[in-house]
């Protein structure tokens, strides 16, 4: 049994009409679901992927009035976006160049090509070639970006944290991901990074493990990360999940049914927040493909709420 990469990312805005226009009208990506944080539903969230709303794609954002997060470690430092190859990079690079957001230039980094650059509010992105691995997306017709130079999807996640030991042993022993390979970066404060490896090939299936022990402690807020989700196939096996937290002794959330995608939360040792979620049933079991994300959709517990949900939601187009 084994996860299968990234399944979506989940990051907390304070400025989600300026986050709804970076994503879609710069970034291309398209709005699949406009819904609510199930557990406080007096905030938005918003769901950016490929044309349909393929799992691995999703860059999601909670609308939550927060200062700017406070850097550091015990957190996911870099969210990294698939794109195929060097042309789309530099592609990328002129663009962002003529939209005014500032960005690094075109490095390699563990092997691959990769430019990094922060959203509005200091989200900290990098777009990778993956080569053409991993699942094939779908191109969002309406997209500024041409298709061929659109977003694939996630992968990797760069998480940070002080001491590698006790997380390793979440990731190789309860997880089933396997270290397969470490590199140094070259910024002002070189650290080491360790690459955890799911099943499949590719950025998409790694999760990558900065160790940076001079670090203080990170406190969330806008421009920083919620959690990150990883993909389980089926509803057996993520059942299975569950049975393997609770035979291992793991705390976590239970089951919890979100309508789109089944999850099951747990805390690494250092605090940061993991979600297995399966593939199915997916955006469209209560939303037409092709008007994805035109609506507020409510999962059907929430329904019977929805004029009071919806009149407490500000507009954002």
């Amino acid at each position: 049994m084994q996860l299968h990469g990234i399944h979506h990312l989940t990051a907390v805005s304070a400025s989600i009409r300026e986050n709804l226009r970076f994503y879609t009208r710069k970034m291309g990506m398209r709005l699949v679901k406009r819904s609510v944080n199930q557990d406080d539903v007096s905030a938005y969230h918003l769901f950016y992927a490929d044309g349909i709303g393929t799992p691995g794609t999703d860059l999601t954002f909670f609308d939550w009035n927060m200062p700017r997060e406070q850097r550091g470690t015990n957190s996911i430092i870099r969210t990294s976006l698939r794109v195929n190859g060097r042309n789309a990079l530099e592609w990328w690079s002129e663009r962002l160049s003529s939209l005014d957001v500032a960005h690094g230039g075109i490095n390699e980094r563990d092997g691959r090509l990769t430019l990094d650059f922060d959203d509005g509010e200091g989200q900290r992105l990098c777009l990778i070639d993956d080569a053409g691995l991993g699942d094939e997306p779908t191109p969002w017709k309406e997209s500024p970006v041409p298709a061929e130079y659109q977003i694939r999807g996630l992968g990797p996640v760069v998480m940070s944290v002080p001491s590698l030991e006790r997380t390793d042993v979440v990731l190789t022993r309860v997880m089933e991901m396997e270290h397969v390979r470490e590199y140094e970066t070259s910024s002002d404060a070189p650290h080491t990074v360790h690459v955890y490896k799911m099943d499949g090939n590719g950025p998409h299936a790694e999760l990558h493990v900065a160790v940076q022990p001079t670090l203080g402690r990170a406190r969330l807020g806008a421009g920083g990360v919620h959690h990150v989700a990883f993909r389980t196939p089926t509803e057996n096996e993520y059942h299975e999940w569950y049975e393997r937290l609770n035979s291992m002794g793991v705390p976590n959330s239970g089951e919890i049914d979100r309508f789109y995608f089944r999850s099951l939360y747990f805390r690494e040792p250092g605090g940061i927040l993991f979600e297995i979620a399966t593939d199915g049933p997916g955006f469209s079991v209560d939303e037409d493909k092709a008007t994805l994300g035109e609506r507020v959709a409510l999962p059907p517990f929430l329904e019977a709420h929805r004029e009071s949900i919806v009149a407490n939601l500000k507009p954002i187009d």
